[in-house]
């Protein structure tokens, strides 16, 4: 009987996406927003409250905070408007022009941001119709009710947290590159055309375009951490993730100008492989250790449990070393054959360059710099953007050095927190 659990399995998790959860969640705040405007408005079909409930309960709960309030000042400002032109003139195309020009541009002066249309659409709206007083201000209800009924689904009904979508996107990330990798040592037994070479090179370069759809993906996860009760040290995922992703895309820039110089040593190369069996083999195993380290990275930045955590640290560690012992074994081959082919010296220099700047950017110890480095520069931006909150924790520091509050220090780990 274990064939009909597979389906009902598959079903449960569907069930848990976050996508399906943001389309059922959006839906029902749509509906309630509907039912409540309903009873409150003066208006047959309050539209405007569940279109508002819809716009407002984003993917996440930081986006909503922000996109409410946005969307009411933009809708609040453009009845404002109509209601001051349609105290002085009527609907003409002149009237009508006017309203849109001073409703453009006023948005931009009352930062709501995406929402400067929006400003038009309900100035036009209410200049529209003909008791403009009472239909503007049920529109501004509607839009209320809509901006509740969104930040209340997002505050009782937690969003979902991205982070397992962008995990994942940042692992198959990885996992082209160490195909791409392997493609690459496994070719190089073999006479490579000029086209063949030239066919990872354009490989390499479609990176680019999977990284930005990472990015994408990285930004919605890390949206999904602030503000999100569920998480704990949020401030910390979103680090670990954004300096990891800014790791791997610099190793796919210097994987793309690898295939760049195996691509130009093809040329050379008429009817025999790139290097000969010696070097070959070392670079074969140089590219294996790098591929390997490569994913590992990926592993070691998406997990969360922290014993696995350390198991991938480990791995990445014994990666990186024997990478580093079958560089240092391929170093001396190709510069014997840089002697021997001086026209080509920068070619095969150029390799190690490049294999020695994916080592760097993997280390275990670089990463944890760079988390410090992340850590204090947010700290820093932390204590510009709110002085008033710093000067605080400075006068609560102080009282506690003097003695004269010994429950300040306890103040000031809740305010760290």
């Amino acid at each position: 009987m274990p064939a009909p659990k597979e389906p009902l399995r598959a079903f449960v998790q569907r069930r848990r996406e976050p996508a399906v959860v943001q389309t059922l969640r959006s839906t029902a705040a749509a509906v309630v927003s509907y039912v409540i405007a309903l009873q409150l408005s003066s208006e047959p079909a309050p539209l405007t409250a569940p279109l508002t409930a819809l716009l407002v309960v984003q993917v996440t709960l930081y986006s909503t905070l922000t996109t409410g309030i946005r969307r009411v000042n933009s809708v609040v400002a453009g009845v404002l408007i109509a209601i001051g032109f349609s105290a002085l003139v009527g609907l003409t195309w002149w009237s009508l022009g006017l309203v849109i020009l001073a409703s453009l541009v006023i948005g931009r002066f009352v930062r709501v941001g995406e929402f400067v249309p929006e400003v038009a659409i309900s100035a036009m709206l209410v200049l529209g119709v003909a008791q403009v007083t009472s239909t503007a201000w049920d529109r501004v209800l509607e839009t209320l009710i809509g901006a509740v009924v969104g930040l209340a689904f997002n505050v009782l009904l937690v969003p979902p947290v991205w982070v397992n979508s962008a995990s994942e996107a940042i692992i198959d990330l990885a996992g082209r590159m160490r195909r791409l990798l392997g493609h690459i040592g496994e070719e190089l037994a073999e006479h490579t055309p000029v086209e063949q070479a030239a066919a990872r090179l354009h490989e390499a370069r479609r990176l680019d375009h999977d990284i930005v759809q990472v990015d994408a993906a990285l930004q919605q996860a890390e949206d999904s951490l602030r503000l999100n009760p569920r998480v704990k040290e949020g401030l910390l995922s979103r680090l670990v993730l954004r300096t990891g992703l800014d790791a791997l895309e610099i190793c796919a820039v210097v994987l793309r100008v690898t295939c760049r110089t195996l691509t130009d040593l093809a040329k050379t190369r008429t009817d025999e492989p790139i290097f000969p069996p010696e070097i070959t083999s070392a670079l074969q195993e140089l590219f294996a250790h790098l591929a390997g380290a490569i994913q590992n990275f990926a592993v070691l930045i998406t997990t969360e449990v922290s014993a696995n955590a350390e198991d991938a640290e480990e791995r990445l560690s014994e990666e990186l070393a024997a990478g580093r012992e079958s560089r240092d074994r391929v170093g001396p081959l190709l510069f014997d054959m840089a002697r021997q082919e001086p026209a080509h010296w920068q070619l095969y220099g150029a390799l190690l360059a490049e294999a020695d700047r994916i080592l760097d950017e993997l280390d275990v110890e670089k990463r944890s710099e760079r988390l410090v480095e992340e850590l204090d520069r947010h700290s820093r931006e932390q204590q510009a953007r709110y002085p008033q909150v710093e000067r605080f924790k400075e006068r609560v520091r102080n009282s506690v050095i003097r003695g004269d509050d010994l429950d300040a220090l306890d103040d000031l780990d809740d305010l760290d927190d």
